[in-house]
C-alpha cells in the first residue's frame, strides 16, 4: 500500500512531469480535484478505479475529512492510491495536511511535486517572475484572506518594501483589498501589476494595468478566478515576451471528429498551435467478433498479386492477425502492397514494408487509376485483397472486378457509432463559442449529423467546417452543408494548414 501525492500541473497537459505520469500508469485508485484537463485521467489503467473529490468554490464534492479518510481507507485496502491535485500539492494545495493524516495512520506516502499556476501562468503571460534587472526574489501569497477580519496574516508593509515580485492566487474577489492594502503600505500606485486567467490553457487570458488601475480593468474585462495576480515590475514585459497567446491558432475551439485511434496527430498539431481542441470521436474502432475470414486470407497471402491498404486501421488490425498466425512481414514477400496515403504508407514501414504505389490522389479513386495505369491491363485474372473496415464505399473493389481482378474485400476492423461530449459540443455552438467541426471521412459527417442535426450548423454559420477529401465534402453537401475548409492535399498536415490560414484570420472565440 501507499499513496502517491501527485501535482497534476496548471493545465497544460504537456506539463505534468513524467513521475505523475508513471505513478498514474500503475495506481489502482487515483482520487481527484477540479483538474483543469481531466485529460490527464486517460495515462491512468483501464480497470483503475477514479473517484471525484474536486472542491470548487461554493461545492465541495467531499470535504477535506472524508477526503483524508478515503486515502486512508483505499490505501490500507492494500491498493496504490494515486492522488492529483491541480499545481503542486504543497503550495495552497492542503497536500501537507494530507501527508500528516497519512502519516498519523502509518500508510506510507510519497509527494510528486507538480508545476504550479504561480509559475506557470505568469510564465505563459509573458512574465519572468524573476529577472536581473528587474526583480530578485518572488513571495507567493494567498489571496484568499478575508478582508472583513480584523487582522490579517499578511504585513502589508513587508510586502509593499520588499521589491519582490509578489504573486497572489485565488484572490480576484479580493482585488480590490489587496490593491488599497499595498498602496496604503507605501507601494507605489503606478506599480506594473497584472491578471492571468485559466494560465497555460487555451482560455487563458491576461491584461496588464498599474496597480491602482487594475481593480477596475479587471471588473471591465469580466475577470473572474482562477486567476493569478502579479505585481511588480516584471509585469511590464507581458506586452514583448507574451508569446502563448501569440500563437496563430490561439483563441480558436476546433472540434475532432475522428475515432481516439486516429485523432492523437491531429488534436496534437492543433494544440501545439495554440487552438482549444474539443475531441468528440464520432465513431470507435472495434475488432471483430470473428476473424475467421481475414485469418483465411493470410494463410493464402502467397496467392495475392497486391495486398491494398486504405487506411492506417486497416494495416494496424491485419499485422495484428499476422501477428496471431505467427508470421510477420516475409509474409507479403510474394505480393506488392499499396496504400492510399502517406499516412498508410507510414504505418506500413513501421512494419517493414515500404509500399510499392501510393497514388497521387489521397482517394480510393487514386488508388484505382494508379493501379490501372500501372498494371497497364494486366489486372484480369489477378488477385487482390483489401483488408478494411466492415462497412465502406465500394467504387474501389467495384471497379477493379470491371478491370477483370479478382477482388476479396475482407472486413479487419469495424466501426460504430460513438456519443462522446455531445452535450458539450451543442452548448458551445449554440453559445457562439466554436470556431470549427473537422471531418476526416464520410462516416464522421454522417455520424456527427446524427448527434446533431444539420439544421443546427445552418443555424450556426460562424461555425466552420472542415472535410480532409472530396468524398467527406460530397458528404456534406448531400446534408445541406458547405464545406469552408478544405486543404490541396488529403493529408492531415495538409488540413492543419488549411485550418491555420483560415481560422488564424478569425476573431478569438471567447
Amino acid at each position: 500500500m501507499k499513496v502517491f501525492l501527485l501535482g497534476a500541473g496548471p493545465g497544460d497537459p504537456g506539463l505534468l512531469t513524467l513521475k505523475a505520469r508513471d505513478v498514474l500508469a500503475r495506481a489502482d485508485v487515483v482520487i481527484y480535484d477540479a483538474l483543469a484537463n481531466e485529460s490527464l485521467l486517460r495515462h491512468a489503467r483501464p480497470e483503475a478505479e477514479l473517484i471525484y473529490v474536486g472542491k470548487v468554490a461554493g461545492n465541495h464534492a467531499l470535504p477535506q475529512a472524508e477526503i483524508n479518510a478515503l486515502l486512508v481507507r483505499k490505501a490500507k485496502e492494500g491498493k496504490v492510491v494515486a492522488r492529483l491535485k491541480g499545481g503542486d500539492p504543497y503550495i495552497f494545495g492542503r497536500g501537507g495536511e494530507e501527508a500528516e493524516e497519512l502519516l498519523a495512520a502509518g500508510v506510507p506516502f510519497e509527494e510528486v511535486p507538480g508545476i504550479s499556476s504561480t509559475v506557470a501562468a505568469p510564465a505563459y503571460a509573458g512574465i519572468p517572475l524573476t529577472h536581473r534587472d528587474l526583480a530578485s526574489s518572488v513571495t507567493i501569497i494567498t489571496g484568499h484572506e478575508n478582508p472583513d477580519k480584523a487582522g490579517s496574516a499578511h504585513n502589508w508593509q513587508a510586502l509593499a518594501r520588499s521589491a519582490s515580485t509578489l504573486v497572489f492566487v485565488m484572490g480576484m474577489k479580493n482585488l480590490p483589498h489587496i490593491a488599497r492594502n499595498l498602496t496604503a503600505a507605501g507601494l507605489d500606485p503606478r506599480t506594473p501589476a497584472a491578471l492571468i486567467y485559466r494560465g497555460t490553457t487555451p482560455q487563458q487570458r491576461s491584461l496588464v494595468a498599474t496597480l491602482a488601475e487594475l481593480p477596475q480593468a479587471a471588473a471591465d474585462a469580466h475577470f473572474t478566478n482562477p486567476a493569478v495576480i502579479v505585481v511588480g515590475k516584471v509585469a511590464q514585459l507581458h506586452d514583448t515576451l507574451n508569446w502563448f497567446e501569440q500563437k496563430p491558432l490561439f483563441g480558436a475551439s476546433v472540434v475532432v471528429t475522428r475515432a481516439r485511434e486516429q485523432a492523437s496527430g491531429l488534436a496534437r498539431s492543433l494544440a501545439e498551435l495554440g487552438a482549444e481542441v474539443i475531441q468528440c470521436p464520432t465513431i470507435e474502432i472495434r475488432p471483430l467478433p470473428d476473424y475467421a475470414e481475414l485469418d483465411a486470407a493470410v494463410a493464402r497471402l502467397a496467392s495475392y498479386a497486391w495486398v491494398i491498404f486504405t487506411s492506417v486501421n486497416g494495416v494496424r488490425h491485419f499485422w495484428r492477425r499476422l501477428d496471431k498466425a505467427g508470421l510477420d512481414s516475409r509474409a507479403l514477400a510474394g505480393c506488392k502492397a499499396a496504400a492510399i496515403g502517406p499516412a498508410t504508407a507510414e504505418e506500413l514501414a513501421r512494419h517493414g514494408i515500404r509500399p510499392d504505389f501510393v497514388p497521387d490522389r489521397y482517394v480510393a479513386e487514386g488508388v484505382l487509376e494508379g493501379l490501372l495505369a500501372r498494371e497497364a491491363g494486366a489486372l484480369a485474372g489477378k488477385r487482390l485483397l483489401l483488408p478494411r473496415a466492415a462497412k465502406a464505399r465500394d467504387v474501389l473493389p467495384r471497379e477493379l472486378r470491371k478491370a477483370g481482378a479478382v477482388v476479396d474485400v475482407i472486413a479487419a476492423y469495424e466501426t460504430v457509432p460513438a456519443a462522446a461530449r455531445k452535450d458539450e459540443v451543442l452548448a458551445r455552438i449554440q453559445a457562439g463559442t466554436l470556431s470549427c467541426v473537422t471531418f476526416g471521412s464520410s462516416s464522421t459527417v454522417e455520424n456527427f449529423l446524427a448527434l446533431i442535426p444539420a439544421a443546427v450548423l445552418k443555424a450556426h454559420p460562424e461555425v466552420q467546417l472542415a472535410a480532409i477529401g472530396p468524398v467527406t465534402v460530397e458528404t456534406l453537401r448531400k446534408n445541406g452543408l458547405d464545406c469552408h475548409i478544405q486543404p490541396g492535399e488529403y493529408t492531415i498536415p495538409a488540413l492543419v494548414e488549411a485550418l491555420k490560414d483560415r481560422l488564424a484570420t478569425r476573431p478569438a472565440a471567447h
